[in-house]
């Protein structure tokens, strides 16, 4: 009996070391997916006013996701932008008020405190034609799915301070215009040099940078930048583009959402493009990057 005792205090004794030496699973959350979907509607109606106006319905649906993965000195980032919107006034009928399609991704390996030497692409067009009165199909159609479509690929530079500021500089960056309309593909359209022309490529410089800034208590601003110069040809024709997304939570399900777009492309018209749109809706949020390790190697998502 006093052997089988021994035993017993010697095994738990064993167990109880075992149980304080053993290995904690590491915990670190490497992917961090923040997205927003959103379906936001405006509607006005008229009967007997004297003010006048017309009947008006419109919607836009949209995503927006940010993925990101970070594992030691390797920084993986991937931006899916989708939006479309149409408003429908009586006796106007349908016009687009919103079509975009942006999509990006840049790898990273860490060089320094904050810079990683990094690579990536981006493709930017739309789902559908554009006409110059609206998305009227009787009047003169100026642009399609990937009509233009613009592609990136490029090497440089990523400046990445915390998850609200990245940077991204490219001093090696080609740039293909895609003009897959052949109703478009006349010379100046887009910078095309010649009628039938289908593509057109540059070779420059590419700067992009995004800022997300908390204002109050659900109210956040998303400010993004872009800037490219050609060093083939007028280099100081900047492509310039900003785009800002200011999104007001109301309650868990539903927000307002004001966005801003400024653009000024040479090629396309030498103008300064604005767009502006406002509603109110249903917003689905999506953000699973905010829990990290304790690990020194691996903090950065506050």
């Amino acid at each position: 009996m006093k052997k089988i005792f021994t035993l017993a205090l010697a095994a738990t004794a064993f167990y109880a070391n075992a149980q304080e030496t053993a290995v904690v699973p590491d915990t670190v959350k490497h992917w961090s997916v923040q997205g927003q979907n959103t379906l936001m509607l405006n509607q006005a109606a008229f009967s007997n006013w004297v003010g006048g106006g017309a009947n008006n319905v419109g919607w836009i649906v949209g995503s927006n996701y940010n993925m990101t993965y970070e594992k030691g000195n390797d920084l993986w980032e991937n931006i899916v932008i989708l939006g479309y919107g149409q408003n429908n006034t009586q006796g106007v009928g349908s016009r687009k008020t919103q079509d975009v399609i942006n999509l990006s991704t840049n790898f990273g390996r860490k060089i320094s405190k904050n810079w990683y030497a990094s690579a990536g692409a981006g493709l930017l067009t739309q789902f559908a034609p554009g006409y110059a009165d609206g998305n009227n199909p009787k009047a003169a159609k100026i642009s399609n799915f990937m009509a233009p479509g613009y592609l990136n690929l490029g090497a440089g530079f990523t400046y990445r301070p915390n998850d609200n500021f990245t940077a991204t500089l490219r001093p090696a960056n080609a740039r293909w215009t895609f003009v897959l309309d052949k109703d478009l593909q006349r010379a100046g359209n887009f910078g095309l040099k010649h009628d039938g022309d289908s593509s057109l490529f540059q070779f420059g410089f590419l700067g992009t940078a995004m800022y997300r800034l908390k204002l109050m208590e659900n109210m956040t601003l998303i400010n993004t930048a872009s800037v490219f110069s050609n060093y083939l040809d007028h280099p100081e024709r900047l492509v310039l583009s900003y785009g800002g997304v200011l999104n007001m939570k109301i309650n868990k399900f539903v927000s307002t959402v004001v966005t801003l777009d400024l653009l000024y492309d040479h090629n396309q018209i030498q103008k300064t493009q604005v767009k502006q749109t406002l509603g109110v809706g249903v917003a689905y949020n999506i953000d699973n990057g905010v829990k990290r390790s304790a690990s020194k190697d691996n903090q950065g998502w506050k």
